[in-house]
């Protein structure tokens, strides 16, 4: 007698995948997602300060930030902005700094000349520096230098000690450059030999003609 209650071994059927296990991981940059678009100038804060203004309902707060930016190739802007809030007072001042853009040349990662430059009570005096010095400069100047490209340089600042005011003079000095596009060293001329120097004769003075002198008469003889 056969035995209808054994049923046939069935294969074993795949785990169904959901619509979640579908999706790439994380780490996948293959495509998809949102991406971090580059910014076009390197951004430098310079200080973030609280003020207030006297009205007739009472005082109003507000921030104040200060900001330098740069595009890393000779190009560089200061602005400042104020806002309620930290983040939007930062917006304007990038903003602020893209209308008032400056562009100067960076020859050998340094600059032309020297500079020397006043504003209010805040002076600066910048050197061009050989190549590997770094920078030798501080506070506001040595930000608004790493932005601009800038890589050697000396700056010595005196006066004032406030970052806005240090930062207008290093811009103001900066638009002072004058434009050259290569710096080349005095050559002086080294003769080989005696048979490659020439030198030109000495040209010799032309005497104009003079009127000659009148003979004396002879005597006549006794």
């Amino acid at each position: 007698m056969v035995d209808t209650n054994t049923t046939a071994p069935t294969a074993p059927t795949a785990p169904v995948k959901s619509q979640r296990d579908n999706r790439r991981p994380r780490d996948d940059k293959r495509g998809g997602g949102f991406k971090d678009v580059e910014k076009e100038f390197q951004e430098e804060l310079l200080g973030i300060d609280r003020v207030t203004r006297v009205t007739a309902g009472g005082r109003q707060l507000r921030f104040r930030a200060s900001v330098v930016i740069g595009n890393g190739k000779g190009t560089v802007g200061f602005g400042m902005g104020k806002a309620g809030e930290v983040v939007v007072a930062i917006e304007k001042a990038v903003r602020d700094a893209k209308k008032n853009l400056l562009s100067f040349n960076i020859i050998d990662g340094t600059i032309a000349h020297d500079l020397n430059a006043s504003y209010k009570a805040a002076n600066i005096f910048i050197h061009p520096a050989s190549k590997g010095t770094g920078l030798i400069a501080g506070g506001s100047a040595r930000k608004v230098f790493a932005v601009a490209g800038i890589k050697d340089i000396l700056a010595k600042q005196r006066g004032g000690n406030n970052p806005i005011t240090n930062a207008r003079v290093t811009m103001k000095a900066l638009a002072s450059l004058k434009k050259v596009t290569k710096v080349t060293p005095k050559a002086t001329p080294v003769a080989t030999s005696e048979e490659e120097t020439v030198v030109a004769p000495k040209a010799t003075p032309v005497k104009a003609p003079t009127k000659k002198a009148a003979a004396p008469k002879a005597k006549k003889a006794e």
